[in-house]
């Protein structure tokens, strides 16, 4: 997703990323922690048309698509991308790369063996390295190398920009085994997730010096250990170029070159239908156009029953043509000058159409799930009862219908936090906050205080109130005279409330009939100008003005005056989440919290109370005026069945991205928004630009919903523990969240994080890890809903590559298929 915020890519570390967390709560037995055993879960498999090596042609260039060029090549920096990861994994040493069930495996290209030799009186862990393992310039891969990246992301070194430690924090110290191809990694103290060390690893050169380590590898690689070197970078071109390397010692590329080219989401269409790449992430719009390029192969020439002019009736037509050879020379010209248009864009459809039949979608689930997130740190969601009514409202298997069913994907909802089904130790902890239950949903709201009549109270502690207090002293009659002028006065301003809606209603029953009529008279006028002529072109203009203005709103811009309510024009399908465009959220993992205080001190749109200044302010103007992208729109006044408490309605601020790739993220919040109307919750729906959806609103605390997604991971005890880590308060007031967006937690969650990282049997690991999430179930600050949709559209003629799900991909693998395996002797791709 994404994103979101996910910059768009699969990462192997969910540390590298910004991720979320739970809330406070004091937790009785948990259902999801009794019940069951290992629960087996079966995930997608990878779909990337796998060929054995002799079936694939050797020579020949692949172009990949990426959102855009790296900023770095440095993945232990703060502005790693999804871009980063993708290049670095064919140009750097992972020693323990993740398989197809999302475990990590020993790469053999790299390692003999690595494993735990001494567990008394402190771990240690021994590696042995493949004989053959050299960086580009033919010097041996070393301990050197292990000790130069230790002590650049231990913590200790100010001088070092890292973005994450995880891990290496732990290390005591690093020597030279038998010989130079052993290393052997002494611990402080017990670290589980061991493996997720020294991946990638780079060489000395780059983290030997905070210089080489913070700008040495921004814009180049000159040493490296992988199937391919790096041969160049264009900003021009905006390319980035890989050659196959001559000092590999594994099995050799099958491609000369691989080149990532940086293409735009909505770009890709393009893209693929001029050659441009040869592999892209796609959204369902454009699987759904190569999915019909090819079921139109046999049309033989006929006209394309969709695209441009597909909709225009016989009778259009007919009309189209008559105007455009009548006698009224003006209305001709406009008339073949709009046939003209549709002729060329029909032209472009179809002979775009014609190239994607080469295409074919892979189709995957993504190692990454899309999670609704709740701000437990101030507001109504502050209140562990409000988050669980709200996750009690959602129906979380229809939300993944909405994304899933038109892929043909596994529509099932995520049931952890921590896994994802298909991996070891996956298990269905929901239990622990319990199913869709509207009435349990209302009982806790109402226990939490919030009332249908709780809107049009006054507040408790008003002044009033207070001062009635200080008269308690003057007896019983002084109180009852305070009591009665009290609802004297009550029911004086409920009748002049009263009169005051009575008088905006008839002025609104008003507005809407002069409206009605204006309408009317409108629509009159447009048939009697259908009735004289109007012209193709005119209509077409009129169209393209609507189609605008619905962009506009699509975009973030809303009508003052109109009330549509979420999910009453609900598209017809879903796109995907999945993706070139969906949001991924990438922030650094250690510094995540230093970056998220400063980040809440540089919004100069948020208020003291976190809350956006753009929406401090009530929007007016005239039906039809426009406000500003990142405006909420008004919520009603009076809300039909809307809960309210202390005079303040229950209305939650709903942020989602506006870019034209997150319609899917859209789709589903429309849909919570629904679900949560009917147990008397509101929402203002705000959307805002996708560049600044994850910094300046859910990494500054500017929301009180958000959609986005987080990355799958090997090593949850050590990727989890910062996203559910309970906030701690700085000495500015703020709160240092590291990756804890929703900022609540518990210290029973931190301490079986703590317990699962340092347990070295894998099963009492897993174990302790299921607590864990099924405390953060019932703390309701992170709901996930469903695995994203991973949609790769790729040349039908290569091979190994597409849809990977969990697993890294084997880049000296991927080509094209030599000729015998292509079927045909045109097939193959000079």
């Amino acid at each position: 997703m994404s994103h979101v915020g996910v910059p768009r890519g699969t990462v192997r570390k969910r540390r590298s990323l910004a991720l979320l967390t739970t809330g406070v709560l004091t937790i009785p037995v948990l259902a999801g922690c009794t019940s069951a055993s290992e629960e087996t879960s079966r995930g997608v498999p990878q779909d990337i048309a796998p060929t054995a090596r002799q079936a694939v042609a050797d020579g020949s260039t692949v172009n990949w698509a990426v959102d855009a060029l790296p900023a770095t090549f440095n993945v232990f920096q703060a502005d790693a991308d999804s871009a980063t990861t993708r290049i670095t994994g064919a140009l750097l040493p992972t020693l323990f790369p993740m398989d197809r069930s999302g475990q990590p495996k020993l790469n053999p290209d790299y390692l003999e063996s690595a494993k735990i030799i001494e567990r008394e009186p402190k771990q240690v862990v021994l590696y042995k390295l493949n004989q053959q393992a050299v960086w580009s310039d033919g010097r041996e891969i070393g301990a050197p190398d292990f000790v130069a990246q230790w002590r650049a992301l231990r913590g200790k070194d100010s001088a070092f920009w890292t973005a994450r430690n995880s891990g290496y924090e732990r290390i005591e110290k690093i020597e030279r085994g038998a010989d130079d191809l052993q290393v052997r990694v002494t611990f402080s103290k017990p670290y589980a997730d061991w493996r997720s060390l020294f991946s990638p690893l780079y060489p000395k050169e780059v983290t030997g010096s905070p210089d080489a380590f913070n700008d040495g590898a921004r814009t180049t690689l000159k040493n490296t250990a992988g199937p391919f070197v790096l041969r160049g970078v264009s900003k021009a071109k905006g390319t980035v170029t890989l050659a196959r390397s001559p000092r590999w010692w594994g099995d050799k590329a099958k491609l000369d070159t691989l080149v990532f080219r940086a293409v735009a989401p909505e770009d890709r269409t393009e893209a693929l239908a001029d050659g441009t790449v040869d592999v892209a992430d796609i959204d369902a719009a454009t699987a759904d156009r190569i999915a019909l390029a090819r079921r139109d192969r046999g049309s033989n020439g006929q006209p394309l029953a969709h695209g441009p002019g597909s909709e225009t009736t016989p009778a259009a037509a007919l009309r189209s043509w008559a105007l455009a050879h009548g006698s009224d020379e003006e209305a001709a010209e406009i008339a073949q000058a709009a046939r003209e248009k549709n002729r060329k864009a029909v032209v472009a459809y179809t002979a775009e159409q014609k190239a994607l039949r080469d295409f074919a979608v892979r189709k995957s689930l993504e190692p990454a799930y899309t999670q609704l997130a709740l701000n437990g740190e101030s507001g109504p969601l502050a209140d562990d009862r409000v988050r669980r009514a709200v996750a009690r409202a959602l129906d979380r298997e229809e939300l993944a219908r909405t994304v899933l069913g038109p892929l043909g994907l596994p529509a099932k909802p995520l049931g952890s936090h921590l896994a994802l089904a298909g991996q070891p130790g996956y298990k269905d902890g929901s239990g622990a906050l319990g199913d869709q239950n509207t009435k349990e949903a209302q009982a806790l709201l109402a226990d939490a205080g919030w009332t249908r009549g709780g809107a049009a109270q006054p507040p408790k502690d008003t002044k009033a109130g207070s001062e009635a207090e200080k008269k308690g002293d003057q007896g019983d009659q002084g109180e009852e005279g305070d009591a009665e002028g009290a609802k004297e006065g009550a029911e004086k301003k409920t009748a002049e409330g009263a009169k005051s809606e009575k008088a905006g209603q008839d002025t609104e029953e008003k507005a809407e009939k002069k409206e009605a009529e204006a309408e009317k008279k409108k629509a009159e006028k447009g048939k009697t100008e259908a009735e004289k002529g109007k012209t193709e072109a005119e209509r077409e203009r009129a169209d393209q003005a609507s189609e605008d203005s619905a962009a506009s709103r699509d975009e973030g811009l809303y009508i003052v005056g109109q009330d549509n309510k979420p999910g009453a024009h609900a598209p017809a399908q879903a796109a995907s989440t999945g993706g070139a465009s969906a949001i991924h959220v990438l922030a650094p993992g250690r510094t995540a919290a230093a970056q998220s205080t400063a980040l809440r001190r540089q919004a100069g749109a948020l208020g003291e109370d976190g809350a956006v200044a753009a929406q401090d302010k009530q929007p007016g103007g005239a039906a039809g005026a426009y406000a500003p992208v990142g405006t909420a729109a008004p919520a009603p006044a009076a809300a039909k069945g809307q809960l309210g408490k202390d005079g303040k309605a229950l209305t939650l601020r709903f942020v989602l991205p506006s870019g034209p790739g997150s319609q899917s993220l859209r789709s589903v919040g429309d849909k919570i928004a629904v679900m949560l109307e009917k147990i008397g919750i509101g929402t203002e729906i705000t959307k805002v630009p996708d560049d600044s959806y994850f910094k300046d609103h859910v990494a500054s605390g500017a929301y009180d919903l958000a959609l986005y997604s987080w990355p799958a991971t090997a090593y949850p005890a050590t990727d989890g523990r910062p996203i559910y880590a309970k906030p701690e308060p700085a000495t500015d007031g703020s709160l240092l969240v590291e990756q804890n967006y929703t900022r609540v937690g518990t210290d029973h969650i931190d301490q079986l994080f703590d317990q699962a990282a340092a347990e070295l049997d894998e099963k009492a690991a897993r174990e302790l890890l299921k607590q864990a999430d099924a405390r953060i179930w019932a703390a309701a600050g992170s709901i996930p809903l469903f695995q994203r949709p991973q949609l790769v559209a790729v040349d039908k003629k290569l091979a190994n590559v597409g849809a990977f799900g969990f697993a890294a991909p084997r880049y000296q693998d991927i080509g094209f298929k030599n000729r015998q395996a292509a079927g045909s002797p045109a097939d193959r791709k000079k």
